[in-house]
C-alpha cells in the first residue's frame, strides 16, 4: 500500500457529539458519495474496542471511495489496519504523540495530520521534513461546542497567517459551515473541515455536496 493523496476540500470529522458510532458507517460513506474526499473518526469518549469496531466497519463501507483517518488513536489506526486496507492513517493534536514518534509507529505509508494553531506550530512541523506530517489541521476559525478545548479563535486571517508560512497543505477547521467556504479558500486553506455541517446533517450526502460546490464557486 502506498499512501494516498486525499482530496482535502472538504473534510468530513464524524465526531460521536453529532453522531453514534453505529451510525458512523452509513454517514461517512454518504459524506463520502457527496464529494468528501477524506473522512475522520473522532470519538474522544468511547470505548476503544466500539471504536475499533466503528472505524473498521466505516473502512469497509468506505472501500477507498474517500480516505479515512481515525483523530488521536493510533492504537485503533493499527488494529484496523491489520483487519483491513481502507484505513488510511491518524490525525494527532499538540497534546498528543510527537508527529515524529507517530510517523514511526505508523510507517511510510500512512497519512498523518496535525493539528496546528500557529505559525510556530506549522513550522515546527516542516522542520521535521518531508514525509512526516502530510497536512495540517489549522484553528479553530471560530468557536465551536464541538471542540470546547480548541485554542482561540483565528478567524480568516489567522488561517491565512499560518497557510501563508508554511508548504504544508493546510485545512481550517472550527465553526464551519458553508458561508465560510470562501473566506477560508481566499485565506491560503487547501480545504475545510467541518462536523456539524455534515456529519450532523440530515443529508450528509447533500451537505457535502453543497460544500464542495461552495468551495470551487470560490475559486
Amino acid at each position: 500500500m502506498s499512501r494516498p493523496t486525499p482530496d482535502l476540500r472538504v473534510y468530513t470529522v464524524v465526531d460521536t457529539s453529532v453522531c453514534s458510532l453505529q451510525e458512523a458507517p452509513a454517514v461517512a460513506l454518504a459524506a463520502a458519495l457527496g464529494g468528501s474526499g477524506i473522512i475522520q473518526l473522532r470519538a474522544k469518549h468511547s470505548p476503544t474496542r466500539d471504536v475499533l469496531a466503528a472505524f473498521i466497519a466505516m473502512g469497509e463501507a468506505l472501500a477507498g471511495r474517500a480516505a479515512l483517518v481515525v483523530d488521536d488513536r493510533v492504537d485503533v489506526y493499527l488494529a484496523a489496519r491489520a483487519v483491513t486496507e481502507h484505513v488510511h492513517g491518524v490525525h494527532v493534536g499538540q497534546s498528543d504523540l510527537p508527529a515524529a514518534a507517530v510517523r514511526g509507529l505508523i510507517g511510510p505509508d500512512a497519512l498523518l495530520g496535525l493539528s496546528a494553531s500557529t505559525v510556530e506550530q506549522a513550522a515546527a512541523a516542516e522542520a521535521l521534513g518531508a514525509g512526516v506530517v502530510d497536512h495540517l489541521g489549522v484553528g479553530a476559525v471560530h468557536a465551536t461546542p464541538t471542540k470546547p478545548d480548541a485554542p482561540e479563535p483565528l478567524g480568516y486571517a489567522g488561517v491565512g497567517l499560518v497557510a501563508a508560512s508554511t508548504a504544508l497543505p493546510c485545512v481550517a477547521i472550527g465553526g464551519l459551515g458553508l458561508p465560510d467556504a470562501a473566506g477560508v479558500r481566499s485565506a491560503g486553506a487547501a480545504g475545510m473541515a467541518v462536523v456539524r455541517a455534515v456529519a450532523g446533517a440530515q443529508d450528509p450526502r447533500a451537505a457535502a455536496a453543497s460544500l464542495l460546490s461552495a468551495w470551487e464557486a470560490a475559486a
